[in-house]
C-alpha cells in the first residue's frame, strides 16, 4: 500500500499566499497515477478553505498518515513555515504566537515511531530544512530512523520563493516527477528528484536539503522509460562481457542490400542503446558509418552498469 497526504494552504489571514493550493493539487494529480495511467499513491488532498485547516486538523491528518502499517507513506506540505528556538513549524491559518502550527519535531517523532516501511516527507515552506534537526542537537545534525527521507525546499535559515502562481521548489519537483528526474527505465526516486532540483537551483537561490537514512531507493513514480526493459535485458546476449565489442557490417544497416531482417532487428536495439547513451560506435561518430565500414560498437560506463543489472537478473 502507498498513501500520500498532500497539503496546500494559501489563505493565511496576515500573510496570504497564492501558489500553495495549486502546487498541492498538481502534486496529488501526479502522484495518484504513474505515467502509463496505472495506480500509484492513494492521495488525500487537503486544500480546504483556511478556516477549515487548523493546528488540530493538520496534526490529526499527519497522525493518521503514519499510524497504520504501509509500504510507503508520503507527506507533502506547501504553505508557510517558521522557526524558533524550539524548532520549525508548519504554519496553519489559526497560528498564534508561541503556537504557530504543527511542530516539525513532532512530525519527525511520528515518522520515527511509525510502522510504515518507507516514509518520504517533502516540504515547500520557509525554514523547511529544520525538519530532522532536533532543537536539542546542533542545527546541522539529523536523527532519522532507517526508511525515512526528507526533501526540503530550503535550509533551516532560508525562505522559499513563489513565482507565477506556484512555488519554485514545487514546480521543479513536479517537473522531476513528470520525467525530468527519471532514470533510463523510468523510475523517479526521492534522490533523483533532489539531484534534478539541486542542479537547477543556483548558489544564490534557496538551497534544497536532502536527508535520508535508507537501504534502498524506492520509485515514487514511474515514467515512460527511455528504453524498454525487454530490450535492456538483451545486453548480455549482444555483449558477452561489459568490455566486449559488437562487430558490425553493412548487413545491419536497413538501407543496405540485400535485406537481412535479423541483423536489422539487432541494429534497431543497438540504436536504442545509443540513443540512451549506453553505447557508442568505435572509431566513428555515427553508428551508421560503423556498420558501413565494418567497424564495431561498445558499451559506455552507463551501459556497463545496465549490463551488470541485466546479467544479474536485476531488471
Amino acid at each position: 500500500m502507498r498513501r500520500a497526504l498532500i497539503v496546500g494552504i494559501d489563505g493565511y489571514p496576515q500573510a496570504p499566499l497564492s501558489g500553495c493550493v495549486n502546487d498541492a493539487r498538481a502534486m496529488a494529480e501526479l502522484l495518484r497515477c504513474n505515467d502509463d495511467g496505472s495506480p500509484n499513491f492513494s492521495c488525500r488532498l487537503i486544500d480546504a478553505p483556511p478556516n477549515q485547516i487548523t493546528r488540530a486538523s493538520l496534526r490529526q491528518a499527519i497522525m493518521r498518515l503514519f499510524e497504520d502499517e504501509s509500504d510507503v507513506a508520503l507527506l507533502y506540505f506547501s504553505g508557510h513555515g517558521t522557526i524558533n528556538n524550539l524548532g520549525g513549524y508548519l504554519v496553519t491559518p489559526d497560528a498564534t504566537a508561541y503556537d504557530e502550527g504543527m511542530s516539525m519535531t513532532e512530525i519527525l517523532a511520528l515518522a520515527n515511531q511509525s510502522k510504515v516501511r518507507e516514509v518520504v516527507i517533502i516540504l515547500d515552506c520557509c525554514h523547511s530544512g529544520a525538519l530532522g534537526n532536533p532543537p536539542t542537537v546542533s542545527n546541522d545534525s539529523a536523527v532519522l530512523r532507517e526508511g525515512i527521507s526528507v526533501l526540503a525546499g530550503s535550509r533551516a535559515t532560508q525562505v522559499v520563493v513563489e513565482t507565477g502562481g506556484a512555488g519554485l521548489f514545487s514546480s521543479l519537483i513536479s517537473a522531476a516527477l513528470k520525467g525530468g528526474g527519471a532514470d533510463i527505465i523510468g523510475n523517479v526516486t526521492v534522490a533523483s528528484m533532489y539531484a534534478y532540483v539541486d542542479q537547477l537551483l543556483g548558489p544564490w537561490e534557496q538551497r534544497p536539503l536532502f536527508k535520508s537514512h535508507v537501504s534502498k531507493l524506492i520509485p515514487l513514480r514511474r515514467c515512460k522509460p527511455k528504453i524498454e526493459l525487454s530490450t535492456l535485458r538483451l545486453l548480455p546476449k549482444y555483449f558477452p562481457t561489459p568490455e566486449s565489442e559488437f562487430s558490425l557490417d553493412p548487413s545491419y544497416e536497413p538501407d543496405a542490400e540485400p535485406d537481412h531482417p535479423e541483423h536489422e532487428a539487432i541494429f534497431a536495439h543497438l540504436q536504442s542503446y545509443r540513443d540512451a547513451r549506453l553505447l557508442v560506435p568505435v572509431g566513428e561518430q555515427h553508428l551508421y558509418y560503423a556498420a558501413m565500414k565494418n567497424k564495431a560498437c561498445q558499451l559506455t560506463e552507463q551501459g556497463m552498469f545496465y549490463w551488470r543489472l541485466a546479467n544479474g537478473g536485476l531488471l
